[in-house]
C-alpha cells in the first residue's frame, strides 16, 4: 500500500494525530469524524495520505463511512479483529495463563478501589445488569454480555481510565473462556449470586471481604 519509508513515515504521523484529535474533541463511538478536507488541512497532510490512513482505519473495523453522511468512529467490540486475535492469542497455553494471571490482578486492585471510589451510580448499574442476568438465568440462557458488563462496571467503579482501558482488552481477547466457563451446569446461577456478594462488599467499603469474594469468584470461573 506505500511506496517508501518516507510516505510510511507520514501515514504513521497522520494516524498518531487522529488519535489525538479523537482525544482532544473526546470523541466517542458513533460519533462524526472532520471530514477528509478539514483533516487534510488540520493535519496538514495530502488528501491521498489522509484518505490512506482512513481506509487502514476502517479495515481494521475503527471507522465506518457511510455514504452521503460522512465517516463515524466504531466501538471496537463491533468488529470481528478482537475475535481474530484472541484466537491466536489463546492458542498458546502460557500466553493464554498469562492473560488469565493478569486479568485476576486487575480485577483485584479494580475493588479495592471500588471500594472506595464507587458512587450510587455504579451500584444501580450493577443492580440492573444482575436483575437481566437473574432473568436470563430463570430462562435457562447464559449470561454473557451481562457477566462482562458486571465487571466492566467495577473497573469503571475504580475511577482509573488506565485500568480501565488494559482491562477492556483482556476481557475481549479471553470472550471464549468466559463463555466456556458460564456454560457449565450450574455455574450462571452460582456466578450470579457470587456478583451480588462482591457488589455488597464494594456497597459496605469492606476491601478484605470484597477482594476475597473477588479472588474466590475469578477461580470458581477457571479465570
Amino acid at each position: 500500500m506505500l511506496d517508501s519509508t518516507q510516505d510510511r513515515k507520514v501515514y504513521e504521523g497522520i494516524l498518531l494525530q487522529l488519535h489525538e484529535i479523537i482525544q482532544e474533541q473526546n470523541l466517542r463511538p458513533g460519533d462524526k469524524l472532520p471530514s477528509e478536507r478539514e483533516l487534510s488541512e488540520k493535519l496538514g497532510a495530502g488528501r491521498s495520505s489522509v484518505r490512506e490512513a482512513l481506509r487502514a482505519l476502517e479495515l481494521l473495523g475503527l471507522i465506518e463511512t457511510r455514504r452521503g453522511e460522512g465517516t463515524f468512529l466504531r466501538h471496537y467490540r463491533h468488529n470481528r479483529l478482537i475475535d481474530i486475535l484472541g484466537f491466536f492469542i489463546l492458542r498458546d497455553t502460557k500466553t493464554k495463563k498469562d492473560l488469565i494471571e493478569m486479568r485476576k490482578m486487575l480485577e483485584i486492585d479494580a475493588v479495592r478501589l471500588a471500594c472506595r471510589r464507587a458512587t450510587e451510580k455504579h451500584f444501580e448499574e450493577m443492580e440492573r445488569i444482575l436483575a437481566i442476568a437473574q432473568e436470563r438465568v430463570d430462562r435457562g440462557e447464559v449470561p454473557t454480555e451481562e457477566d462482562y458488563q458486571f465487571h466492566r462496571v467495577i473497573c469503571r467503579s475504580s475511577r482509573n481510565s488506565i485500568l480501565h482501558r488494559i482491562w477492556t482488552p483482556l476481557v475481549e481477547y479471553s470472550n471464549s473462556v468466559r463463555t466456556e466457563s458460564l456454560s457449565r451446569e450450574g455455574r450462571a446461577r452460582m456466578a450470579l449470586e457470587e456478583h451480588r456478594g462482591i457488589m455488597e462488599a464494594i456497597r459496605a467499603g469492606d476491601v478484605n471481604v470484597a477482594v476475597e469474594r473477588m479472588r474466590h469468584h475469578l477461580e470458581n470461573s477457571k479465570l
